[in-house]
This record gives structure tokens, sequence and C-alpha cells, in this order.
């Protein structure tokens, strides 16, 4: 029980690792990222001023956020540690994983979209950048996940 703990911490640290890189200015899906927050439009002072706004709450949206990932770096690890302790292949933790990105993660992120504010090409673009984010990190946690357990 203490390794898929262990891997729940290292699993939020990775997530947190990857959405920051994922979303950063430096690549197109962050710059997608500040087109469907509205930030592309605004001038620097307003910008500013959005951010100063945001700050006081941020702590717990990165607390809600690293609880998420936790959650589901619990899951990754428990599902590799069952199948490895009932003699499967720890490999078969990366079919599982996709097939729960099939299965869950994808409708999940297609209804917010469906029903949010983003529209025409930037909603695909958001569909296809939080949904491979997402994969991305749940790869890796996984891998980690295999490496510690076997």
């Amino acid at each position: 029980m203490g390794i898929i703990i262990l891997i729940g911490v290292l699993g939020a640290i990775i997530s947190a690792i990857v959405g920051t890189f994922w979303y950063s200015n430096a690549t197109p899906m962050g710059k997608w990222h500040m087109q469907y927050l509205g930030f592309d439009t605004l001038s620097e002072e307003e910008k500013a001023k959005k951010i100063a706004e945001a700050k006081p709450r941020m702590w717990k949206n990165y607390s809600a956020q690293m609880l998420l990932s936790f959650i589901t770096s619990l899951f990754i690890a428990f599902v590799t540690s069952y199948t490895v302790q009932n003699g499967g292949p720890a490999s078969a933790t990366f079919y599982y994983i996709v097939t729960i990105w099939l299965a869950f993660t994808l409708p999940i992120i297609g209804q917010s979209i469906l029903w949010g504010t983003s529209e025409g090409s930037l909603a695909w673009k958001r569909f296809f950048s939080d949904s491979l984010s997402n994969l991305v990190t749940f790869f890796i946690i996984a891998l980690v996940a295999v490496l510690i357990i076997k």
C-alpha cells in the first residue's frame, strides 16, 4: 500500500511538471491555452490585473488539481500493482491507460468543450491539447509505476 501512495504522490508531482511545461508560452498548446482564456486579446496592464485578481485563489486551484492528480495516480499505481501481483505483464498497464483514456478522459474533455465557451478551431485545439496532455501524463506516471513496482 505504501508503494501505491508513493506513486500517487510522485504522479501528482509529475502531473504538475507536465502541465507546467505543456501549457507554458513556449509551446503551441500554451499559446492556445492563453487564447481560450482570452489572454491573447488583453493588453499587458489587463493581463497583470487579471493575474493579480487570480493570485489569492491560486493555492486552492493548485491544491485541488494536485488532489485530482493524486487520485488518478493512485488508480494507475493500483492497476499496475494488481496486474503485476496477479502474474500479468507490467506492460499491460499501458494498454489499460489507453483504454481508460479513450473511454473516460476523451469523453469528459469533449463534453466540457462541447458545453463550454470554446468555439470553432479553438475548440478543436483545446480538445487535442487537453486530451493529449492527459495521455502523456498518464503514460509517464504508468512508466514510473512500472519501474517501481517491477
